[in-house]
C-alpha cells in the first residue's frame, strides 16, 4: 500500500458524523445525515478540479462497511491508473456507459427484427391503420387476402430477409391465376414494407422493386406465352424430379402427372380421392371454370398418394412447417430452382402448357363424359 493511502479504519467510517473523511490519494468518504458516499477527487489535464462518485457506503454493520470501503478503494485505484495514462476517468466512464447503451439498443433492435416477420408487421399495421379507416368487412378482406395468398414460408419469414426475387415468385403465381387479387396484394405489401422500412425493420421495399417485373410477366401472359419445357424434355425432367426427396417434389410430380393447376393440387384433400377407382374428383367450387372435374390417375400418381397417406394430414401435400396447412406454391418453385429449370418453365407451364401441347400434337381426347386426364400422359412420364 502506497504511503498516505487507506488512512481510514472501518469503525471510523461506520460511526462518523457529517463531514468529509479523507482516505488518501483523492479518495474521500462523504457523510451526510444517515448516508455516506465514496468520492474520488482529482485534477483533470485541463486544470479543472473534478469529483467522481464511486457509490454508496452502507454502514449497517462493520462487515458491510469493510466491503464497501474495499470496493471504493479499488475503483479509486482504477481511476488513478487512467489518469497516469492521460485518460480522464469521468470521461472514460461516460464513454463506457454510452457504449453499453448503444450495444443494448442494437441488441433490442436485432431482437425486434428477429420477431418482425412479414405477418407480424402486416397485422400490426392492419390493427393500427387499416381497421380504423375501413369498414369491418373491408378490413377483414385486406388482411385475409395476404394471409391466404402469400405463401406460409414467406408470410412467417423475418421481414428483413425477404428479397425481391422471393416476393416476385410468390406474387407471379397468384397473378397467373387471379391477376386483380395479385395487383392488390402487391400494393398492400408495398405499404407494409414502407412501414417496416420507416421503423428500421428492413432496408428497401421489395414489393416496390417487383412492380415492373410483374408488369412484364402480365404482358407475356396476355400474349398467351407461358414458359414451359418442350414436352419431349418432360420425361427426362421427371426422372430427375423423382430423385428429389420431400413433399414439394412429390407435389410437383403429381401436378405434372395430372396436368392440374397449382391451387387444385395444393388444396387437394383425401375425401376427393376414390382409391379403388383411381380417380380424383375436384368440386366446381375449387375449379377455375366452376365445374366438377374428374381426373383419372396413372399408376405412378397412385404410388404418390400411397406414399403421402401415412403423413396423416388433412391435405394430401401438407406444409412441413405449419400443422394443418397445405404446402405453399413457393415450395414447388424452389424445386424448379433446385433442378435448374426455373428460367425455362413455370409450374403452370410445366404442368399445363406442356401437357396441352403434347395432347394437341397427339390428338388426345379425354374419356367420354369427363374432363379427366387421359392415363397415357401419366404413363408416358413413367
Amino acid at each position: 500500500m502506497a504511503r498516505g493511502m487507506h488512512l481510514l479504519a472501518t469503525r471510523t467510517v461506520q460511526t462518523a458524523g457529517d463531514g468529509d473523511l479523507l482516505d488518501g490519494a483523492g479518495l474521500t468518504i462523504r457523510v451526510r445525515g444517515g448516508s455516506a458516499t465514496a468520492v474520488f477527487r482529482y485534477t483533470a489535464a485541463d486544470g479543472r478540479r473534478r469529483e467522481m462518485g464511486l457509490g454508496k457506503i452502507h454502514r449497517d454493520n462493520i462487515s458491510v462497511v469493510g466491503r464497501c470501503l474495499t470496493a471504493a478503494r479499488d475503483q479509486a485505484e482504477a481511476a488513478r491508473r487512467l489518469l497516469r495514462d492521460g485518460i480522464d476517468p469521468i470521461d472514460a466512464r461516460k464513454r463506457k456507459r454510452a457504449d453499453a447503451r448503444r450495444a443494448l439498443e442494437l441488441r433490442k433492435a436485432e431482437n425486434l427484427r428477429e420477431r418482425a416477420t412479414l405477418a407480424r408487421v402486416a397485422r400490426d399495421y392492419h390493427e393500427r391503420i387499416v381497421e380504423p379507416q375501413r369498414t369491418t368487412k373491408q378490413a377483414a378482406q385486406w388482411i385475409a387476402s395476404l394471409g391466404n395468398h402469400v405463401p406460409a414460408e414467406l408470410w412467417h419469414k423475418p421481414i428483413d430477409e425477404i428479397t425481391p426475387p422471393m416476393l416476385l415468385d410468390a406474387v407471379e403465381e397468384t397473378q397467373a391465376r387471379i391477376p386483380e387479387t395479385a395487383r392488390r396484394i402487391r400494393q398492400r405489401l408495398e405499404v407494409i414494407f414502407d412501414e417496416a422500412e420507416f421503423r428500421k425493420l428492413c432496408t428497401g421495399n421489395p414489393a416496390r422493386a417487383i412492380r415492373r417485373k410483374l408488369g412484364e410477366a402480365k404482358k407475356g401472359r396476355e400474349r398467351g406465352e407461358f414458359a414451359a419445357l418442350p414436352f419431349g424434355d418432360v420425361p427426362a425432367f421427371v426422372r430427375r424430379l423423382r430423385e428429389q426427396p420431400g413433399v414439394a417434389a412429390r407435389c410437383l410430380e403429381f401436378a405434372l402427372l395430372t396436368a392440374s393447376r397449382t391451387g387444385e393440387v395444393l388444396g387437394a384433400t383425401w375425401p376427393e380421392f376414390d382409391i379403388d377407382a383411381a380417380t380424383w374428383t375436384i368440386t366446381g367450387a375449387r375449379m377455375k371454370g366452376g365445374e366438377t372435374h374428374v381426373v383419372y390417375l396413372s399408376p405412378r400418381a397412385m404410388e404418390i398418394l400411397e406414399e403421402a397417406h401415412p403423413l396423416g394430414e388433412p391435405f394430401v401435400f401438407p406444409s412441413p412447417m405449419l400443422k394443418g396447412r397445405s404446402l405453399s406454391n413457393m415450395s414447388m418453385l424452389a424445386t424448379l430452382r433446385r433442378l435448374g429449370v426455373h428460367e425455362q418453365t413455370t409450374v403452370h407451364g410445366l404442368c399445363r402448357a406442356a401437357f396441352s401441347t403434347w395432347a394437341y400434337e397427339n390428338a388426345i381426347r379425354a374419356p367420354g363424359g369427363h374432363r379427366g386426364l387421359p392415363r397415357s400422359w401419366g404413363d408416358r412420364q413413367s
